[in-house]
């Protein structure tokens, strides 16, 4: 099968997915680290619990949201109500999607800023979830508590990727470290860099994995992909120096060249973007970069459980569902990809697409100083490698 398609069905099988279990809300915090991530930060909660296997690994994924709530959800709040008063109030409705909300999580804080401090505005507020896949999309998504507090919250049991009902009204398009779980293809050049082939997952009879390349042609989102990423350049094409120094020792031992990431499901959710949500404003966050990647360009973290801890592992070739995938974002490329697949814009004109640090969106709509007396890990804010993307 394509690279992309073992690692969705190594995250979200039903039977046997990362993500086909539900995750556990953060109770406590533990003080962070000066200068210390968010997932160096998580590791060091995973050692001091020793309460993680193969089975309940994905329960202490704590995303920002939890670790930063409610100030998290209330700053996107914020800044979705200043933009919708300066253009949309009061003749329009604030309409909002999120994609891949788990359980709900975000949606209570984004939903409870708005109901308290606009409640002029919470009254024209629309709410929908939608699922980054529909095999990991319980009936019971949210409590009843949830959905009865808010009336104005749809849950629409939909795959993103097979979405097909044209919205024609100007919305709000919300991802919270979403893309970093999209899939990605493999490609690999020939040492003069012309001749680039496609990576597949096969499997032998003892159900060992390994990767066979081919000459790309016969898969039509890579070919697409490629003609874009062609008018896009390769400027945001970076590798650290130990990449590359790996990847020049062992080129001459290779059949091909050096080894890079695509990412197709993003490149398809952007064409989703375009065909059916055309007047949409984006909210995205997540990882523009990640310790302990795999080899190659854009390569990504993939994590396991072992002896109670999380452990960086070699490759993403091990048996479906045991491993979390997790890609950095390069936020630059996807600026470009954006403008020119959503927006019919020349790649990078800043003036439709803006990518923010994630502290200096905090600073401005977190109100730093109420989470201060509130108590909140303030710490928490300090995410050096996360970014914000705005459209």
């Amino acid at each position: 099968m394509l690279v992309r398609e073992f690692i969705d069905d190594s995250l979200y099988n039903p039977n046997y997915g990362f993500y086909s279990r539900p995750t556990r809300t953060v109770d406590e915090f533990e003080e962070m680290e000066q200068e210390e991530d968010h997932i160096q930060y998580l590791r060091r909660v995973v050692k001091s619990r020793r309460r993680v296997h193969h089975h309940n690994i994905q329960q202490l994924r704590y995303t920002l949201t939890e670790l930063f709530k409610p100030w998290y959800g209330y700053a996107i709040a914020k800044y979705m109500v200043s933009e919708y008063k300066l253009n949309l109030y009061p003749h329009k409705d604030l309409i909002i999607y999120e994609m891949c909300g788990g359980n709900g999580r975000l949606m209570p804080h984004i939903l409870g800023y708005i109901q308290k401090y606009e409640p002029s505005v919470y009254k024209r507020t629309q709410y929908n979830m939608i699922e980054l896949s529909d095999r990991v999309v319980p009936p019971s998504f949210l409590t009843n508590e949830q959905l009865e507090k808010h009336d104005c919250v749809q849950v629409l049991n939909e795959n993103i990727f097979e979405w097909d009902t044209l919205v024609s009204e100007q919305c709000f398009f919300l991802g919270m470290e979403v893309i970093n779980h999209f899939a990605h293809d493999v490609i690999r050049y020939d040492i003069d860099k012309t001749k680039p082939h496609q990576g597949y997952v096969c499997v032998d009879e003892k159900r060992n994995y390994y990767e066979i390349f081919e000459p790309i042609g016969s898969d039509d989102t890579v070919l697409k992909y490629l003609a874009l990423k062609k008018k896009i350049g390769t400027r945001h094409t970076t590798t650290t120096l130990q990449q590359k120094l790996k990847q020049w020792f062992n080129s001459p031992l290779s059949p091909v060249g050096h080894i890079e990431y695509i990412p197709t499901k993003l490149f398809q959710f952007m064409n989703i973007l375009s065909t059916y949500f055309p007047r949409h404003r984006l909210v995205l966050t997540d990882y523009n970069s990640l310790d302990d990647v795999m080899e190659g360009i854009n390569a990504p973290l993939v994590q396991t459980a072992y002896k109670g801890l999380m452990v960086p592992c070699t490759s993403y070739l091990s048996s479906p569902g045991w491993c979390d995938i997790v890609f950095p974002v390069n936020f630059e490329l996807l600026r470009d990809m954006y403008l020119l697949t959503c927006r019919a814009s020349t790649a990078g004109n800043e003036k439709n697409a803006k990518i923010v640090k994630y502290d200096d969106f905090l600073e401005r709509y977190g109100d730093i100083e109420t989470s201060r007396s509130k108590g909140a890990p303030l710490r928490l804010m300090h995410q050096p490698n996360v970014k914000v993307f705005l459209t």
